[in-house]
């Protein structure tokens, strides 16, 4: 198994590891930031050069694209697809057609993120149920419960991480509702959730591909087992377990997509979570605004998506031949649009670097990314983090850092790890606000 799996993995990272290692040596931008040799406080920097050569770049080996209106343009245009194998030299594709382990990847097909209609209108369509308004507005209470619960579970401990302890478990919690898990399953949510994490990156290295290769088998399973046991009997009444229990996808088709939920599902909202506690302790005159108008939390959680975006990238692959702004991008070649670099161009946000709270278009970033593939879960993702933060910051008014906060280390996936935190003294709740500011974001 290790062996086919090596193979895989070089045709799929270990091949573009090599390439992009030459690149980055070469002092390419582009190479060093894919490469993850760029800091976090040094990488909008980097962004501004790609943008500063060009609205739309073309590398060695893929065009890459900075700016907001290429970079939505391209997700929005339906002459775009998912990269695949047409972006990939002529042997690779079929290696890694013959080296699949089955596995459920949330960044390979059968998952949705990796798939263009008509299979992906399929699987969005399905999925969907457990993100409708109503379905949303449920979960939103559940929200509110569980914020109250954790916060309360912090209250005997004046230093803590609230990374793990607080902006951790919240999106956990909610991920495993939506799929109808137990609480117990949260840990083996957390394990499998990290280990995948890092496929969203190019070009990993062996060990991590390996790692989370393993972490895969472990997930399916967990979950071949859970959808057993929902088919036997009566499943939960939610949207997803009635989907696991019936016939209308395929086991594969039905764990990758549940991998993805767990995937992007916590992972990117910890993220959002961490990078608002940060970002607020590092601009206490835009943490007193909220204090004096609340309504501004959810306008501060756009803010935050555009400031410091949980996901920093993505790629497209051209259908067919394709001109965007003068440029001919030939069928099967790629596209990477730099998410985090668009939502800092100056053309579309003035002051670009400036954090405002206040900012009236905010929500014009791209974090969520837009077009076919935008982010199935952002409405509970914006609820998630506007009543976490809210509410943490309306508890712990004294809150600070009590020691610098540490970056994950991933490329695509941008956060901390770890925030330990004096909470100061505390201040009760009125559960009625809280509810009240969840009504106002539907």
């Amino acid at each position: 198994m290790d062996a086919s799996l090596w193979v895989r993995w070089a045709a799929i990272h270990g091949v573009l590891r090599a390439f992009l290692s030459v690149q980055a040596l070469r002092g390419d931008p582009l190479g060093r930031f894919l490469m993850g040799q760029i800091p976090q406080d040094e990488r909008y920097a980097v962004m501004q050069q790609i943008r500063a050569q060009g609205r739309l770049v073309r590398t060695r080996f893929v065009w890459v694209s900075a700016d907001h209106e290429i970079c939505r343009t391209v997700l929005r245009d339906d002459r775009f697809g998912i990269t695949g194998k047409k972006g990939r030299p002529k042997p690779l594709p079929q290696v890694i057609a013959r080296t699949d382990p089955g596995l459920p990847n949330p960044v390979e097909p059968p998952a949705m993120v990796m798939t263009d209609p008509p299979e992906h209108t399929r699987y969005r369509r399905l999925v969907a149920h457990s993100f409708t308004p109503r379905a949303i507005e449920e979960l939103s209470g559940r929200v509110t419960e569980l914020t109250n619960e954790l916060l309360n579970g912090l209250d005997a401990d004046r230093q803590v991480d609230l990374l793990a302890d607080f902006a951790t478990p919240l999106p956990i919690a909610m991920i495993a509702e939506i799929l109808g898990l137990p609480s117990d399953a949260w840990p083996l949510l957390l394990e499998w959730g990290h280990l995948a994490s890092p496929l969203l990156d190019m070009g990993v290295t062996w060990t991590t591909y390996r790692r989370a290769s393993d972490g895969m088998r472990g997930l399916d399973r967990y979950l071949r087992d859970h959808f057993e046991q929902l088919r036997r009997g009566d499943p939960d009444d939610t949207p997803f377990s009635r989907l696991a229990a019936g016939d209308a996808l395929t086991h594969r088709e039905l764990a990758a997509n549940a991998a993805l939920l767990i995937g992007a599902g916590f992972e990117t909202t910890v993220n959002l979570i961490g990078n608002g506690i940060v970002l607020l302790l590092e601009h206490p005159q835009q943490l007193a605004r909220l204090r004096e108008n609340p309504d501004l939390w959810p306008n501060a959680v756009e803010e935050i998506l555009r400031f410091h975006s949980p996901v920093q990238m993505t790629a497209r692959a051209a259908r067919q031949d394709v001109d965007i702004d003068g440029n001919r991008i030939a069928a099967g070649e790629s596209v990477i649009l730099i998410l985090a670099g668009a939502n800092r161009d100056p053309r579309i946000f003035e002051h670009p670097d400036r954090f405002d709270v206040t900012r009236p278009n905010a929500r014009d970033h791209l974090a969520f990314a837009t077009g076919v593939h935008a982010c199935i879960g952002a409405p509970l993702a914006r609820i998630e983090g506007s009543t976490a933060l809210r509410s943490l910051f309306q508890r712990f008014p004294d809150l600070a850092l009590s020691a610098p906060p540490q970056a994950r280390g991933l490329v695509n996936l941008h956060g901390y790890q770890q925030l330990t935190t004096d909470l100061g003294s505390s201040r009760t709740t009125n559960d009625t606000t809280i509810r009240e500011g969840n009504r106002h974001e539907h």
